[in-house]
């Protein structure tokens, strides 16, 4: 979203900023005024020599002309070079400054020049994806340490009462090794939602492209998620169009597990969860709902952010990775992906996938 206004604004500035006249527009106007000034000014200068003071000189009009070319050149030369690589001494020191590590610096786009005025509008996008980049990351890094010390230090609190207490009964030493087998899984969870997320976040194009069936690819989900949903009496309604589709068929069942496992998880006991599948124009449409608590009003914009865990009640099941990774695959494909509650109760999740 952020990256689209930038993008907006960039594009408002360009407009804004053919207004002006361009520097090579400028430069071929200006060797033209210049040219037209010395031939009219030393015609008038040997004019004015002759008539008022009747001096006449040898020097041919070409030798005016050289004469003062060279001063006026030397003229315009100072004014342009004020106008033109001041411009460019600011952005020198500001990129300085980045290459420094400080991505706060931003340069006035309100330019004369058009093509200064382009260069410093992308440079303040770069440095504001610069400075989000890095906040990302630190945040990223901090939430990852968490999240890895939460589970090594329930699987090290559990494994110094199994090895340290003679007295303990068989039931509870089966009690903590499925805590220690508990927090393992989760700890190697997170890892691989890690690994694929940064896998996610290094491609810009999609990879291992086939062509599948997304309907038969869901139902595998449904499937695969059975004891779950079975354990919970939760009852399906399904209406999926048989549609196929050309991408990353391991990518995209992450994104129908996550919907699934989440509308599971969410679901009261004996609930319902609604999936529909359809080909809408050029697009494939995914619609998950469920008529579970639903999500607070100021934690729906968040709830594709890395980490972010808006039930704190079901906080030790999950680890905050899997909408992100929603987001990220869906976007990959160049599809988007949204949330909003339902008037009935419950919320729904949209996937748009382009078919192009």
């Amino acid at each position: 979203m952020r990256q689209n206004k930038d993008i907006c604004c960039l594009r408002q500035t360009i407009r804004k900023g053919n207004r002006f006249m361009g520097m090579r527009l400028f430069f071929i106007i200006v060797v033209m005024v210049e040219l037209l000034a010395v031939v009219g000014i030393a015609w008038l200068v040997a004019w004015m020599l002759q008539h008022w003071f009747d001096i006449s000189f040898e020097l041919p009009l070409l030798g005016w002309l050289i004469l003062l070319s060279v001063v006026i050149g030397g003229a315009v030369s100072t004014v342009l070079s004020f106008a033109f690589f001041g411009p460019i001494t600011r952005l020198c020191k500001a990129m300085q400054k980045v290459s420094e590590g400080d991505f706060t610096v931003r340069l006035d786009p309100d330019q004369n020049f058009r093509e200064i005025q382009d260069i410093y509008t992308n440079f303040n996008i770069m440095t504001k994806e610069l400075e989000a980049t890095e906040i990302l990351q630190t945040d990223f890094v901090s939430n990852v340490s968490h999240e890895f010390k939460t589970p090594i230090n329930a699987i090290e609190g559990y494994a110094t009462l199994l090895h340290g207490d003679d007295q303990l009964t068989v039931e509870e030493r089966v009690m903590y090794a499925e805590k220690i087998l508990f927090n393992t899984r989760r700890l190697s969870n997170l890892v691989g939602n890690i690994l694929l997320l940064s896998k996610v976040d290094n491609q810009s194009i999609q990879t291992h492209q086939t062509t599948f069936r997304l309907d038969e690819q869901i139902r595998q989900s449904i499937v695969g998620l059975e004891a779950e949903w079975d354990r919970k009496d939760i009852e399906f309604d399904v209406e999926l169009d048989s549609i196929a589709y050309t991408g990353n068929e391991m990518l995209l069942m992450h994104v129908w597990n996550n919907l699934i496992g989440n509308a599971i998880k969410f679901d009261p006991d004996a609930g319902w969860i609604g999936l529909r599948l359809e080909q809408k124009a050029d697009c494939a449409v995914f619609t998950i709902e469920d008529n579970g608590p639903g999500i607070a009003d100021e934690a729906l914009r968040h709830v594709f952010d890395r980490f972010y865990q808006s039930d704190s009640s079901h906080k030790q099941e999950g680890n905050g990775l899997g909408l992100a990774l929603v987001r990220q695959i869906v976007a990959l494909h160049r599809g988007s992906v949204s949330v909003e509650n339902r008037t009935e109760g419950g919320c729904r999740f949209t996937v748009l996938l382009p078919m192009g």
